[in-house]
């Protein structure tokens, strides 16, 4: 069974939809949603393992220019 987590991301003004369209590319990214509220973006990941979930946030999403602060969730139901 698949790992899901949802990733709350906060960006600097003015490039929300600069790091939504880096984002949505990105191996194992279900869903890239910009939203309103205290975060500009939420995304949807799944992997294999948790591992991957941590590689893909440490090695492909913090190197995306914009992203300010990122907060993972992790799936614990269906």
């Amino acid at each position: 069974m698949a790992t899901r987590a949802y990733i709350l991301i906060e960006t600097a003004v003015g490039k929300t939809n600069d790091v939504a369209g880096r984002l949505r590319p990105m191996p194992n990214m279900k869903s890239v949603d910009t939203v309103t509220g205290p975060f500009d973006i939420i995304a949807v990941v799944e992997a294999n393992d948790l591992p991957s979930i941590g590689n893909l946030i440490s090695e492909g999403m913090h190197k995306v220019p914009g992203i300010v602060k990122t907060v993972t969730c992790l799936a614990v139901g269906s």
